[in-house]
């Protein structure tokens, strides 16, 4: 089962008795266990039947208790346990004495006033464990990973949905483009956004433009955008904004350098046919950076992105040894590119 399914019962009124959240997208696990929530606990009750536990301070075993103890005035009871490592190949605290067999025999007949959720702050889980095997026949465990390239936009364009406003064509993308793949601070800008279109009004690129704060990794993939289709005013537009930052030229050198060593990755694994979440495993990137790349690589032959990272490693020993004036240096990279 996926997490869009499992979301899908919840608000039909199937609930499981235990979950095991666990990936990289902390927001969206955040937000199934929210779902959960709501749909379970009325907002008058949530201070007593809401009860949250931390594993990295707390045996297990006082989880199972509470789960076992019957609820006080409400019908269902929710325990929010974070740090579960438990359930993972890493070591745990050895401060606190986990006596896991008592939470495999509770999921073995679980109380059906409780409903556990456990939240794994990792990308997999130890299948060899037989808590993990355990989880997995008593209730429902799921994995939230980055969404793919499509899924994110999809995702912004049902968050301006659900926040009322309606969103012009190249909005999400824009958005994407400056606040980068984080949900929880896309999160906060649409609500950002929506707050100043107003209910019912339309967020389009020219707002997300005036108020979106750019990262200088977002102004970095811009001005290698912008090398990459000889908009060199525009490039160095960009690198003098990043200079009015304060950010160092060497700093802004190895980003540029690591977009181009992207680049280079992404062309090369695509030409081995790996897939966009393939790539996205081995390289360590989001899967829509990984589509943006992809399309950049494009626009250069390896060899050309290999003379290209080989001038970036020459300008920063450069600008490091005090041979050239580190502003001019990645202005005559610039014009050298652009030739």
């Amino acid at each position: 089962m996926d997490a869009k399914t499992a979301a899908k019962d919840i608000r039909q009124g199937k609930v499981s008795p235990l979950y095991v959240l666990y990936g990289s997208e902390k927001f969206r696990m955040n937000e199934f266990a929210a779902l959960l929530e709501d749909h379970l606990i009325a907002k008058e009750d949530r201070d007593f039947a809401v009860i949250p536990f931390d594993l990295s301070e707390t045996p297990v075993q006082a989880v199972v208790e509470e789960a076992e103890t019957v609820p006080f005035m409400v019908e269902r009871k929710l325990l929010l346990v974070r740090d579960a490592s438990l359930f993972t190949a890493g070591k745990e605290n050895a401060k606190i004495e986990h006596r896991v067999e008592l939470l495999s025999e509770y999921m073995q007949a679980p109380a059906d006033f409780s409903v556990i959720v456990f939240l794994v702050n990792n990308d997999k889980l130890d299948e060899r464990k037989k808590i993990v095997k355990a989880a997995k026949a008593a209730g429902t465990v799921l994995a939230f990973n980055p969404l793919g390239a499509e899924e994110l936009l999809r995702w912004v364009e049902k968050g301006f949905k659900d926040r009322g406003c309606a969103v012009a064509p190249g909005t999400a993308e824009a958005l994407v483009a400056s606040a980068g793949t984080g949900l929880q601070n896309l999160s906060a800008e649409m609500d950002k956004l929506c707050l100043f279109t107003g209910a019912g009004g339309t967020v389009d690129a020219a707002a997300v433009e005036s108020l979106v704060h750019r990262g200088t990794e977002q102004n970095v993939f811009t001005l290698v955008e912008d090398i990459a289709n000889l908009r060199l005013d525009k490039a160095l537009n960009t690198l003098y904004e990043l200079l009015k930052q304060r950010e160092e030229p060497i700093k802004i050198a190895a980003l540029i350098a690591r977009q181009f060593r992207i680049i280079l990755q992404v062309k090369d694994l695509s030409a081995l046919s790996y897939s966009q979440g393939q790539i996205a495993s081995q390289v360590g990137l989001h899967p829509y950076a990984v589509k943006l790349a992809g399309e950049q690589a494009r626009k250069f032959e390896s060899q050309r992105l290999r003379q290209i990272l080989s001038i970036l490693a020459d300008l920063d020993y450069q600008m490091k040894t005090g041979a050239i004036d580190k502003v001019l240096g990645l202005e005559m990279f610039m014009l050298r590119l652009g030739a």
